[in-house]
């Protein structure tokens, strides 16, 4: 009976563990994770948990009894030091573990600060884990004076959790505009404004030199020689596929664990799936860090361990919750060379559909979680509504179907 291992204990490892008992798979599968939790939910880490409204046993994938009844070996506090393919065993902190087919779902690290501009002062932190979440809460307090260092999501969110909780909240962001590298100028525009309104101060083209504080952060040098007060730092500058494991064992890394279209590394018993995975689509070579993705993918991987040959067709979704405002976002909008908006119903929302040669390719929503769906049913379906009747008010939502 085949063995399966999968290394890494998030959302990719749990749906892949969970495909292979549904296709019927009846042979021993071992989940291992470097974390003493069972895998939980990363998204509300930076948002509902961060804030104090979920507790952590709502974060839980599973329940504790799921394992038991799946018969699925669960190895928290485990990490695995080694993969030796040619005799497909990989070395643990807990021993020697044997494969037939391996897996490597193991996510993404945040970016860090360099030691050497103050890093690693106290007061200093990035928000990934449990632990990252124990060290942060703790110190958002009314108040105290907090920057944040990157404006992509997950700075976003941190500092609107701050602002909520009273903090004085200062975002620097070294590109000309925050989400930069993610969303259309409009976009960033709605969110920018959201966070003015809340009284986030916003740097734009601002870049920091160092971190400055005797054992614990107390400024932020920006590289004009301005100083900002800061009693809490948090780094929000990006994360890294999580390759070192694979690389050692001599895959191919590309952009992450180099996949081919089915899931599988440059070793045939060898699969990946999640944030560390990169694979072929649509011409290109595409990581993807979303809930979605690990989900989507790691089912796939299990098809394909079993024997399905199914090329893996994302479906890209992604989501933020800032304030009281949620933001939709449906496909991938690099190379887009239009983009429209549509008003929404409620004065706070709107949505921006994102073409390029005149077929649709993404949305984003804030607040209208009508023109969110009807955007990600026409992308996934591979159909287009023209930018006129999108930006029609006469043309109902649901007429764009």
């Amino acid at each position: 009976m085949m063995k399966i291992l999968i290394l890494g204990a998030g959302q990719a490892a749990v749906s892949m563990a969970a495909k292979l008992r549904g296709l019927g798979h009846n042979g021993q599968i071992t989940i291992i994770g470097d974390e003493a939790a069972a895998p939980y939910q990363r998204p509300p880490l930076s948002k509902a948990y961060l804030l104090g409204q979920m507790p952590q046993e709502r974060l839980m994938l599973r329940g504790p009894d799921w394992w038991a009844e799946q018969d699925i070996e669960l190895l928290t506090g485990t990490t695995a030091q080694h993969i030796d393919t040619a005799s497909k065993t990989v070395m643990t902190t807990a021993g020697p573990v044997a494969y037939d087919q391996l897996a490597l779902t193991l996510g993404a690290t945040p970016r860090q600060l360099p030691d050497e501009i103050g890093g690693a002062l106290g007061g200093v932190h990035t928000i990934r884990n449990l632990a990252d979440i124990a060290r942060l809460q703790p110190e958002l307090t009314p108040e105290r004076r907090m920057v944040v260092i990157g404006g992509g999501y997950i700075g976003l969110e941190a500092a609107a959790v701050a602002r909520k909780l009273g903090l004085e909240v200062t975002l620097i962001e070294a590109a000309p505009r925050i989400l930069g590298r993610v969303a259309s100028p409009e976009t960033a525009a709605a969110i920018r404004e959201l966070h003015l309104a809340h009284g986030v101060e916003i740097l734009e083209s601002t870049a920091i030199s160092r971190l400055e504080g005797e054992g614990r952060v107390q400024a932020v040098s920006l590289a004009d020689g301005q100083q900002i007060a800061a009693e809490i730092v948090v780094v929000g500058i990006g994360v890294s596929p999580e390759t070192a494991l694979a690389e050692a064992a001599g895959l191919a890394i590309d952009n992450g664990i180099a996949c081919n279209s089915q899931g599988r590394t440059s070793d045939p018993a060898i699969w990946s799936a999640g944030d560390c995975a990169s694979f072929p689509w649509q011409d290109q070579r595409i990581r993807l860090e979303s809930v979605g993705n690990a989900i989507d993918m790691a089912e796939c991987v299990a098809a394909n361990i079993l024997g399905a040959g199914q090329d893996y067709a994302p479906k890209p979704w992604f989501w933020s919750d800032q304030y009281d405002a949620k933001l939709q976002i449906a496909g991938l909008n690099g190379g887009y060379d239009q983009i429209v908006t549509r008003h929404g119903e409620s004065p706070h929302s709107a949505s921006f559909w994102y073409y390029r040669q005149g077929r649709l390719i993404a949305i984003d929503a804030l607040n209208d979680a009508r023109a969110y769906m009807v955007g990600k049913r026409l992308i996934e379906a591979g159909k287009t509504a023209s930018p006129e009747r999108v930006t029609d008010p006469a043309t109902a939502l649901k007429d764009l179907l």
